[in-house]
């Protein structure tokens, strides 16, 4: 099992690649539920990090499947 911090540590590595090498995917993180809280005291738990972290995979590996470079 992941730690929260291992996980975070995990989003911020993959965030910054898709940054650096996908810019126009990076439009699409910011649009994401999990970085828009609908609560006033959000609760982020490892499986919500986790979760969040697929998405990510997911999103950037439906790209390359979709834009053969």
């Amino acid at each position: 099992m992941h730690t929260s911090g291992n996980i975070i540590s995990q989003i911020n590595e993959l965030t910054t690649h898709i940054e650096t090498n996908y810019p126009e995917l990076y439009r699409f993180i910011e649009e994401q539920p999990i970085t828009i809280p609908s609560s006033d005291h959000p609760k982020t738990d490892e499986k919500a990090l986790s979760n969040y972290l697929d998405s990510l995979k997911q999103l950037l590996q439906h790209h390359m499947d979709t834009h053969n470079n």
